[in-house]
């Protein structure tokens, strides 16, 4: 027996499918699909947060050194908000990387919920809803091995 995919909740073999809490023989699966539901708007506004959070710094260090160079303050001054803009803006590259991360872990388990579906002698049935795209990838494409037919070998 193969195993072609495998975590708590998803098991995929040459033999069966366990998914959803239901174990089912490969030959039982007359047909499989899958959808993908709405988009999560809450997902698009965090990522749009995360931006804005990576930008309200720079915009802070460029206005900081801005006002440094159009206001006619004394010398010390001038090199404290121009020092001052520099430093948050290169405080930010750490802040960034933190939360450009956060993005691509944001793009990773995608923005919508996606469902795997099977039509058995029973009838349609639901055998897994996911908002983790990546997961998903893994577990459709683990099924579509397990459901192509082996391949013969000449003698």
């Amino acid at each position: 027996m193969t195993t072609y995919y495998r975590d708590p909740d998803v098991w995929i073999t040459s033999a069966g499918v366990r998914m959803n809490g239901v174990d089912l023989r490969l030959d039982d699966l007359i047909q499989v699909w899958h959808t993908r539901g709405r988009r999560s708007w809450a997902t698009i506004a965090g990522r749009g947060a995360l931006a804005l959070a990576i930008m309200v710094p720079l915009v802070l260090g460029a206005l900081g050194i801005m006002v440094a160079l159009l206001i006619d303050a004394s010398t010390s001054t001038t090199i404290a908000l121009f020092g001052g803009g520099v430093l948050v803006g290169l405080a930010t590259a750490p802040l960034a990387d933190v939360l450009l991360e956060q993005v691509d872990r944001s793009y990773d388990r995608g923005s919508r919920t996606r469902e795997i579906w099977a039509r058995t002698p029973d009838g349609k049935l639901l055998l897994l809803r996911t908002a983790d795209s990546a997961r998903f990838g893994r577990i459709y494409r683990a099924l579509q091995r397990a459901l192509e037919p082996p391949l013969k070998l000449r003698e």
